[in-house]
Parts: C-alpha cells; sequence; structure tokens
C-alpha cells in the first residue's frame, strides 16, 4: 500500500517575476520554452553563463496572478535576483522575493517493498500543486503560505531529507551546489535533456550555441551517472580513480549504496574508487556510442 510522504524544503526559495514583459524577456534568457508553462505544467530550465557554463537551475511556476514563481535553491536565490537585474535593462520586469509569502513542500508516494513512485496529486486546499517536470518519480511541489499545513492537509507522513536524496539518486536528477557548480558543470553533462531542462527548437538564450554545439556537433565524454557505493560513503565531490590511479571523475550524493557520479566514460568500466569506497559504474557503452 503506498502512502504519501513530505517534506518542507527550507532549502527552496520563491521568487516573483512580474511585469507585461516578464515572459518574452525570460525566453530569451533561459534554457527551456516559457511558453510551455501554465497553471498545469511547471517548467525547469537554467540560466547559464555566455559560455555555457551553469549558474543556476529552478523551477517555474505560473501563479494565480498569471505572474512566475521561481522555485530556487536557497542559498543561490539573492545571487540570481542580481543576475536577473543586470538582464533587466529597460524591460518591465519586477523581481521580488516572496519566501516569506511562499514556502516549498516536496510530496510524493512511499510504496512498501522499496519501490516508489510520484504518486496521486496531493490535495492541498489554498495550495499551489504541480508535477515535478524533471521526472515523475520526483513526485510534486507544494507551494503554501505554510507548507506544513499543506502537508498535513494532504495526509503526507514526514520524511527525512534523505528520503527524498534517495528519489534523486533514482532518477538521476543533480542539486545545486553539490551535483550542479556554478561557473563548472555544464548542463548536458549533468542530464538536463533527460530531465526536461533544455528546448532544442525555442531559439537563442544566454549560452545557447555552446549547448546547441555540445548535442549537435560532438559526443559527450563524461557526465552524470548512477552508480553503486561499497563501503562508507566519502564526502560530497570526493574525486574518483581508476585501478592504476588515473582520474575518472567525482563522487556526490550516496544514499543507501547508491549514488550520483560525474565520470569519464571511457574511465568507467573497470574498478574504480572514491576514498574508501568501491565505485561501480553501469555499463557505459550507450552514453559513449561504442
Amino acid at each position: 500500500m503506498a502512502t504519501m510522504r513530505g517534506l518542507v524544503d527550507d532549502k527552496r526559495a520563491a521568487l516573483r517575476l512580474g511585469g507585461r514583459d516578464a515572459r518574452d524577456w525570460l525566453q530569451g534568457l533561459v534554457s527551456n520554452d516559457i511558453h510551455r508553462l501554465s497553471r498545469d505544467n511547471a517548467v525547469y530550465a537554467a540560466l547559464l553563463t555566455p559560455q555555457g557554463k551553469y549558474l543556476f537551475d529552478f523551477i517555474l511556476v505560473e501563479g494565480a496572478d498569471g505572474a512566475i514563481l521561481l522555485d530556487v535553491a536557497a542559498d543561490r536565490a539573492a545571487a540570481l535576483t542580481q543576475r536577473l537585474a543586470m538582464y533587466r535593462l529597460r524591460r518591465d520586469v519586477t523581481i521580488t522575493d516572496v519566501s516569506g509569502q511562499t514556502q516549498v513542500a516536496l510530496v510524493w508516494s512511499g510504496q512498501t517493498g522499496g519501490g516508489q513512485t510520484g504518486g496521486a496529486r496531493p490535495s492541498a486546499p489554498g495550495a499551489l500543486v504541480v508535477a515535478d517536470p524533471r521526472d515523475a518519480g520526483l513526485g510534486w511541489r507544494v507551494y503554501a503560505q505554510d507548507a506544513a499545513e499543506a502537508l498535513a492537509l494532504a495526509g503526507a507522513e514526514t520524511a527525512l531529507r534523505d528520503a527524498y536524496d534517495a528519489l534523486r539518486v533514482a532518477v538521476g536528477a543533480p542539486e545545486s551546489g553539490v551535483e550542479l557548480i556554478p561557473d563548472d558543470s555544464y548542463i548536458l553533462e549533468a542530464g538536463f535533456e533527460r530531465l526536461n531542462g533544455v528546448d532544442f527548437r525555442k531559439g537563442c538564450y544566454v549560452g545557447q550555441e555552446v549547448t546547441a554545439r555540445m548535442r549537435h556537433k560532438t559526443d559527450l565524454r563524461k557526465g552524470l551517472v548512477r552508480v553503486r557505493v561499497e563501503g562508507a560513503p566519502p564526502p560530497p565531490g570526493t574525486p574518483v580513480t581508476t585501478a592504476d590511479g588515473k582520474p575518472a571523475g567525482a563522487l556526490f550524493t550516496v544514499i543507501d549504496g547508491a549514488g550520483l557520479a560525474h565520470l569519464r566514460f571511457d574511465r568507467a568500466a573497470g574498478p574504480l574508487r572514491a576514498g574508501d569506497a568501491r565505485v561501480i559504474a553501469p555499463d557505459m557503452t550507450a552514453a559513449t556510442g561504442s
């Protein structure tokens, strides 16, 4: 029998984008198609550097007043606000931190027997509830003035952070500041195409040329993959090495023997280590195209 599980996500902040130019302006900045955004359809997107490197990722939601609610990592909200203001110029766009009025909660279905899925839409009167656009297994995102009250109304049992991180690992969803490193990561290597975070038909946006070239003119040689970890997990970011000591990448989130690692595909076939732990990667044949 499935039970709803929930978590008040105090690691997220909410920004409100308003003004008559907000949608067209944002469309020219971020990696996904803003025109797909509606009350029933959230959009996952990133803001990149002009050189195509990751800066911020966020989930976009349409608010009751038609404004855009931008759900972003709390420790990146101020920097994102500053970056967006830099691009605003004379456009009719307002950027307001509304975290004090809008909290974020996460709801998913925990299945007995170890399997987990997103589950049916939770009922939380007065709250805005949208499916996580990255993967159905990540469940639902709830926006309310009191997220804990919304979870109670939805009948969700309170879960620990590790339970949600296990979902992230299961679907291969990176987290800002962990698997996603500002000014360093590339979104295609982090799985954004698989996670519905990039649109290759929408036209220009900041960093679009590099991102498109990576997809159409090169084969990815490294990327974020799910791995098995045997032994005590090391701190996130611990280097992964081959049996002969060559660098193969880095290991990040590890929960119950499953983890996310950023690996070089050509060095992932043999025995790998991260600290004192053994890392077992999947077959990289499909990723390398060999």
